[in-house]
């Protein structure tokens, strides 16, 4: 009996004080929140706190929040130094600290002020590392500084380079424990949250109070006058449930890293960042300590042969043949052959990833590292190959479909900045839905 108490109640949340109502029970609310990752949670908390009588559910696919993107980040909190001076991307990311730095000392949640370094090695990259610097100053980055080799040393003595950025504001935090702390706060105020609730369907309901109906792979059914999706991995296709447009499509792209064996963790104090490469789409490897002590070495980035596909053995024919046959990633696999092509050599004979990490700690050998873990990053591609770089809002169609508002691209950093973009997600169902 034991053994089948999830297929008898797949949808009841039993610990940390959560819901244990079954839907069929107390199906109807005011607003549903599909996605329990940190953008979905915060979210929710935040239309929660400004709407405490509205009746709200939080449905997650998994049995656990935080089960993917943002439980499998490096978890760096980020400044806001590489983003375009006055785009929302960086407007956010400044903010977003700083309200994550009070949330987390308001509850209690551990996190290190560790600071991060953006090494230059060559004068190219002295170059490019000063106009990082201008952005960064331009998007009012806290006490950032420019040093040079010997301020490098007296911070890292074990890093080589000629010139960096130090931000001292940078930190590391584990964001499982942040989105479990916004599901409190969600639960206080009488939200539910389900587990085990994969939604396949969108439709009308015969209540014209509670006109959405949202129906589980397992044929449960919740109704809803209002509903925002926060798919994360899987956003593009809870959007296309309602009539939207299939672009931008959710590639995956699987980051994998190593790990630093425990007698050279010391090494390492602080994140240590390559700088940026323009010509490329993804930043490169880096050193990024963690809080249990860890020190994570890489990624690399490869195509994810599945939507939630952490090693080269898990496949899902579905999710690779609409990545290979969308004419995005096909463009974009075109552009960028020769680079693809060596992060999937580096995935597989590491001691080339180690040299590339000896740019800048020349301490570190194959002897010092194994295999770590991994993460899969939901890339947006538009039609014509490009990464879609912002947020992405879209409506679907019909009477049901236009009480859905799909958050289809919350791109990084939005861990970081995730109390700032519930904000701007909250504002934006307040202006579409007028709650």
């Amino acid at each position: 009996m034991a053994k089948n108490i999830n297929k008898l109640f797949p949808i009841i949340l039993r610990s940390r004080n959560y819901s244990t109502n079954h839907p069929e029970k107390c199906n109807n609310y005011d607003l549903v929140v599909i996605g329990g990752g940190i953008v979905g949670m915060s979210s929710a908390r935040e239309l929660k706190n400004r709407h405490p009588n509205l009746k709200m559910a939080v449905l997650e696919k998994e049995s656990k929040l935080a089960a993917h993107q943002t439980g499998h980040n490096s978890g760096v909190i980020h400044a806001g130094i590489y983003y375009t001076p006055g785009s929302l991307k960086a407007k956010l990311c400044v903010e977003g600290m700083k309200k994550l730095y009070d949330y987390v000392e308001e509850k209690s949640i551990p996190k290190k002020r560790i600071g991060k370094l953006i090494v230059a090695t060559d004068q190219i990259e002295v170059d490019r590392l000063n106009v990082l610097y201008d952005r960064a100053l331009k998007n009012k980055v806290d006490n950032v500084e420019l040093i040079d080799e010997k301020g490098i040393k007296q911070i890292e003595p074990h890093c080589k380079g000629l010139k960096a950025i130090w931000s001292p504001n940078t930190g590391i935090i584990d964001y499982s424990l942040v989105t479990e702390e916004y599901a409190k706060d969600f639960k206080t105020q009488n939200g539910e949250i389900y587990l085990n609730f994969e939604v396949n369907s969108f439709s009308s309901s015969d209540n014209p109070d509670y006109p959405v109906r949202i129906s589980s792979k397992d044929n449960n059914t919740v109704l809803a006058k209002h509903v925002l999706t926060c798919g994360g991995l899987h956003s593009d296709r809870l959007s296309e449930l309602c009539g939207c447009n299939p672009n931008p499509r959710i590639v995956p792209f699987r980051g994998e890293y190593l790990l630093l064996n425990k007698s050279k963790t010391n090494i390492v104090k602080s994140n240590i960042y390559p700088v940026p490469d323009p010509r490329f789409p993804f930043l490169g490897v880096h050193f990024t300590p963690r809080m249990n002590g860890d020190v994570w070495l890489g990624p690399n980035a490869v195509l994810a042969f599945k939507r939630e596909g952490y090693s080269w053995f898990d496949v899902n024919l579905k999710d690779v043949w609409e990545s290979i046959s969308h004419s995005g990633f096909q463009k974009l696999a075109y552009k960028f052959l020769s680079a693809g092509l060596d992060e999937m050599y580096r995935s597989i004979f590491i001691d080339k990833q180690v040299k590339m990490l000896q740019k800048f700690i020349p301490d570190v050998t194959i002897n010092d590292v194994k295999r770590g873990p991994s993460g899969v990053r939901a890339q947006a591609l538009d039609a014509d190959g490009n990464l879609v770089d912002d947020f992405f809002f879209d409506m679907g169609k019909g009477d049901f479909g236009k009480r859905i508002l799909h958050c289809r691209n919350a791109p990084s950093p939005g861990a970081t900045s995730s109390l700032a973009i519930a904000g701007m997600v909250a504002d934006k169902m307040e202006n579409q839905f007028k709650l």
